[in-house]
C-alpha cells in the first residue's frame, strides 16, 4: 500500500491518484484521440512500469504546526500550507532530504517567513535529485541575506543525509509567489548536481530547466528523435531549446544542430552542457524563436528538421509562420499541452504540412499532465 501524508487534504497535486494507472493512460489516451484523432491515428501512450516516485525535484514551503517549524505544500487554490512528509511523486530521497533540512533548521532555531507580517527567515525549500549519481542539491530560500549559523547548519544537514552534496542559499526578499529570489550563495559543494539523459551529463543548478521525470523524459525524446530520423549529412534546428537537453542528445546523430533560446541563463547553461560533453557540432543563441527563424529564412540558411518544444501556451502564429518560410524537411513538435497542440497543428496543416506520426508520452502519472510528441513532413518535400 502507497502511502500519502497529505491524501485527501486537498494539496491537489496528484488528482488522478485515487483511479488505477491503466484508467489513467486510457483517461489520456481518449483525450489525446478526441484532440488530435483528426490528423491521424494516435499511438498508444507510452506509460511507465512504475509510475510512482518519478520526481526528481521537489518544493516545500515553511510554515508552523503546534508550535514546531514545519514545512509542505500549498492547499490547492490558497496560501494555507498542508504539511507533507512523504509524497508519492517524489524520489523518497527528496523526502528524507527535506526532513533533514527541517532537523537541521529547528535545530539552529531557524523561524519560518510570516507573509502577513513579513517576520521569519524561511520561506521554502527546492531540492533535487540527480538519477544517475545519487546526489542531492538542496536550496533553502531565505527572506533575508543573513543565515545566522549557516555553518552548523550545514554540517547538521549532511549528518542526517549524506547524499546532499551542494547547499545553497537563495534569498528572495521579494513579495511575490515566486520561489526563487534574485541572488544566492553557495553553502557547501558546488551549487550544482550532475545528471545524465541519453548519454549526455547535464548540470543542475537552483533554476535549471530540466525535465522533473527523468526515465519518461528518455523515452520522450528518444520518440521525438526516431521520429526525425536524422542523419549525419543534416542540420537541426531545436527551438525553445531550454538548457538545450534535446539538441545536445541528437547531435552525435546529424551534422550541425542550432539552438535558440530566449533565456538568456538557459542559454549559457546550454553552452557549458555542450563543452562539458565535448559536442563541438551544436550552437546556441539567444533570441526570440519566431524572429530568429525569419531571420534564417530571409537569409536563406536552411535546417532539415526542427524541434519545437514549446511552453503551454503553444507557439505563435508568428512562429509558426517563420517555420513555413524556414520549409523543413520534418518538424519534430513535442507539446506539454495537446490543446494548444491541436491548435497549432491545424494552423500547419492549412499550410500544407501533412501529420505522419502521433505518439502521447506519460510523462506525469496521477496528474492530467499529458506530452505529445508529433512528427509532420511537407509534400513539396523529395522526402
Amino acid at each position: 500500500m502507497h502511502h500519502c501524508s497529505a491524501k485527501n487534504k486537498g494539496c491537489g497535486g496528484c488528482p488522478l491518484l485515487f483511479c488505477s494507472y491503466s484508467e489513467q493512460l486510457q483517461h489520456k489516451q481518449k483525450t489525446v484521440a478526441s484532440l488530435l484523432g483528426d490528423f491521424g491515428q494516435v499511438q498508444p501512450i507510452l506509460g511507465m512500469k512504475e509510475p510512482f516516485y518519478y520526481r526528481n525535484k521537489a518544493i516545500s514551503t515553511f510554515s508552523r504546526k503546534d508550535g514546531k517549524l514545519a514545512s509542505g505544500i500549498y492547499k490547492q487554490g490558497s496560501h494555507q500550507v498542508i504539511p507533507v512528509e512523504k509524497c508519492l511523486l517524489h524520489h523518497p530521497d527528496l523526502d528524507t532530504a527535506i526532513d533533514a533540512v527541517r532537523q537541521a533548521a529547528r535545530a539552529c532555531h531557524y523561524e519560518p517567513f510570516d507573509e502577513d507580517r513579513r517576520t521569519g527567515l524561511l520561506r521554502h525549500v527546492l531540492v533535487r535529485q540527480s538519477c544517475s549519481t545519487g546526489q542531492i542539491l538542496v536550496v533553502l530560500i531565505t527572506a533575508t541575506s543573513i543565515l545566522p549559523g549557516s555553518k552548523a547548519f550545514v554540517s547538521r544537514l549532511r549528518a542526517l543525509c549524506p547524499q546532499v552534496s551542494s547547499v545553497v542559499q537563495n534569498i528572495n526578499p521579494r513579495y511575490s509567489s515566486a520561489v526563487l529570489g534574485p541572488s544566492q550563495k553557495v553553502l557547501y559543494g558546488k551549487g550544482w548536481i550532475e545528471d545524465s539523459l541519453c548519454g549526455v551529463r547535464f548540470q543542475l543548478s537552483a533554476s535549471s530547466f530540466y525535465q522533473i521525470n527523468p526515465e519518461q523524459t528518455e523515452v520522450l525524446y528518444r520518440t521525438a528523435i526516431q521520429m526525425a530520423n536524422p542523419d549525419k549529412s543534416q542540420t537541426i534546428l531545436d527551438a525553445y531549446c531550454g538548457v538545450g537537453t534535446i539538441g545536445l542528445i541528437a547531435s552525435k546523430s546529424v551534422g550541425h544542430v542550432i539552438g535558440v533560446e530566449s533565456n538568456r541563463q538557459a542559454v549559457s547553461c546550454a553552452v557549458q552542457n555542450a563543452r562539458a560533453n565535448q559536442i563541438k557540432n551544436a550552437r546556441f543563441h539567444c533570441a526570440d524563436a519566431s524572429f530568429f527563424l525569419q531571420r534564417m529564412a530571409a537569409q536563406k540558411e536552411h535546417a532539415d528538421i526542427v524541434f519545437l518544444d514549446p511552453p503551454r501556451s503553444g507557439s505563435t502564429e508568428e512562429f509558426l509562420d517563420a517555420l513555413c518560410r524556414l520549409s523543413p524537411q520534418k518538424v519534430v513538435y513535442i507539446s506539454c499541452n495537446p490543446q494548444t497542440q491541436q491548435r497549432d497543428l491545424a494552423f500547419l496543416c492549412e499550410r500544407g504540412w501533412h501529420v505522419q506520426e502521433i505518439q502521447p508520452v506519460d510523462l506525469f502519472p496521477h496528474t492530467e499532465h499529458i506530452e505529445c510528441c508529433v512528427l509532420l513532413t511537407h509534400p513539396n518535400d523529395k522526402n
